[in-house]
């Protein structure tokens, strides 16, 4: 433990290039395997590419809809009491509504076979775009626990 209070500073995220925004920057180092950044870009430029054939939409605004969908707005956390562990649900940060929404749908894109990866999250950023898909699901799900166990919420503190 540390013995003088000094505060961490965070790292400034700079925008990227062709979308100029912050999220997508995030959201390709969350794509990025092995400190392989420069394919991790690749991928996820040509999924923009892929989803604006597809769809026919401006692809930034599809990922912005895309990861809004899937961001969770409760989630449950563990808590030990008297010796019972109980799921207290709370509300998710903004920070880590992205994080999980992103992380979602990478996973779902991996978890599918017999594609490119840029074909494979083009498609889901377009099936979390119309409220469907993996990533979705997975938000819901969360959402249903957190309001089944709305009885143990005065154990967050």
């Amino acid at each position: 433990m540390p013995r003088k209070k000094r505060k961490i500073e965070k790292r400034e995220i700079i925008p990227d290039p062709v979308f100029n925004s912050i999220y997508v920057t995030k959201f390709i180092n969350y794509l990025m395997k092995d400190g392989k950044k420069m394919l991790a870009q690749k991928i996820f430029y040509k999924a923009m590419e892929r989803v604006k054939e597809l769809s026919g939409k401006d692809p930034l605004e599809v990922f912005n809809t895309a990861i809004k969908n899937c961001s969770p707005a409760m989630e449950v956390r563990a808590r030990r009491v008297g010796g019972a562990t109980y799921l207290v649900p709370r509300e998710v940060r903004v920070k880590r509504k992205f994080f999980l929404a992103s992380k979602w749908i990478i996973e779902s894109a991996r978890s599918r076979k017999g594609k490119p990866m840029f074909e494979k999250l083009a498609e889901e950023f377009i099936q979390a775009f119309n409220l469907e898909g993996e990533a979705v699901k997975k938000r819901k799900e969360l959402e249903k626990t957190a309001e089944a166990n709305k009885a143990f919420a005065h154990f967050n503190w």
